[in-house]
């Protein structure tokens, strides 16, 4: 196919990503986070879904979902939380933290990103530029935002906690994050925000396929799909042309499969069936028209693969809760309010 299955997922739900704050933690020092919904409105404005994550970038620590167990990191090591649940960052297994909101509240500097420094259980926020002395622990820790809504099948295939260890390779993506991550937040060069979201995002992507190439073979969710011969080139081509009038009939002759066959062996890695997994992607492809696009809804049904705005309205109004016109103002509404 000429088109990648995963990217076209991506651009679709809006992926953007920030680095935010370079932790330094000494002696026992421990870092409680909240749920990410709870500062999603003061991290990144306007993001309907948010997850933290964390590269160590020296020294070792743990990670731990609240109420689970506790994962050990090492130096390199990429720790994401992608349902976006309360967590502990800590220099030992079981430690909790206070939890304060004000860090998330305080002013920003000039340039990002903020320092923070632990030690023990203090926290203080400072600017990076500050003079500090060597730490036992250091981190580079931001968030990643994306639309949840209407369909975003990426997500429900993500862990709570996604631990992606360190590999040795002279020429590792990630190490070469963590040294642009640490020379920009550093020096803070002009364009070094813009730069360092770039780089984020990209980072994101890599550690998906990590999570996919390390999965074993007895998963079966949407990521594992993709890499399903049968399954991966089914959704390959709703993807590639959604607007095309698709059956189940013409959509297993082109993949090769029975029409039974295709449908049991679709449901089992995807949860749907094809019809109604198209229908789901198809009002994400639209959200994104009504959003980026002043088009008229009939010509989005068309796009999307409806001849009747009537059975297009109806089939956005049971993804979304909103006729498509509605959802669209509502959309404006709220990127006036962020910006």
């Amino acid at each position: 196919m000429s088109q990648d299955t995963l990217s076209q997922v991506l651009r679709s739900v809006r992926l953007h990503g920030a680095v935010f704050y370079h932790v330094e933690g000494t002696a026992h020092w421990v870092s409680e986070s909240p749920s990410a919904g709870d500062i999603a409105s003061l991290i990144m404005p306007g993001a309907e879904h948010m997850m933290a994550y964390h590269v160590l970038t020296h020294g070792s620590c743990w990670a731990t979902v609240v109420g689970e167990t506790p994962v050990a990191l090492q130096q390199g090591d990429v720790v994401v939380f992608p349902r976006g649940d309360p967590h502990v960052m800590s220099s030992q297994p079981g430690l909790r933290g206070q939890l304060d909101m004000a860090p998330y509240a305080l002013p920003r500097p000039e340039q990002l990103p903020f320092l923070a420094s632990r030690r023990g259980q203090e926290l203080s926020m400072t600017r990076l530029d500050r003079d500090v002395g060597p730490a036992c622990t250091t981190l580079v820790c931001g968030f990643f935002g994306c639309d949840a809504s209407p369909f975003n099948p990426l997500l429900a295939c993500l862990p709570q906690l996604l631990h992606v260890r360190a590999r040795q390779e002279a020429d590792d993506w990630i190490a070469h994050f963590i040294r642009f991550a640490l020379a920009e937040a550093t020096f803070k060069r002009p364009g070094g925000e813009a730069l360092l979201e770039r780089l984020s995002e990209a980072m994101f992507v890599e550690l998906i396929r990590r999570y996919l190439e390390e999965m074993p073979e007895e998963h079966l969710n949407w990521l594992a799909g993709l890499r399903d011969r049968y399954v991966g080139r089914a959704l390959a081509m709703l993807h590639e042309r959604p607007g095309d009038p698709w059956t189940i009939e013409r959509l297993s002759d082109r993949v090769g499969l029975s029409r039974s066959a295709l449908h049991e062996r679709f449901m089992r890695f995807t949860g749907y069936a094809p019809m109604h997994y198209l229908t789901k992607w198809r009002m994400q492809v639209a959200s994104g028209l009504l959003r980026q696009t002043a088009g008229p809804v009939a010509a989005i049904a068309l796009e999307v693969g409806y001849e009747s705005e009537a059975a297009f309205s109806r089939a956005f109004r049971r993804e979304t809760g909103l006729p498509p016109a509605t959802w669209r103002r509502e959309q404006a509404a709220q990127a006036e309010q962020v910006v």
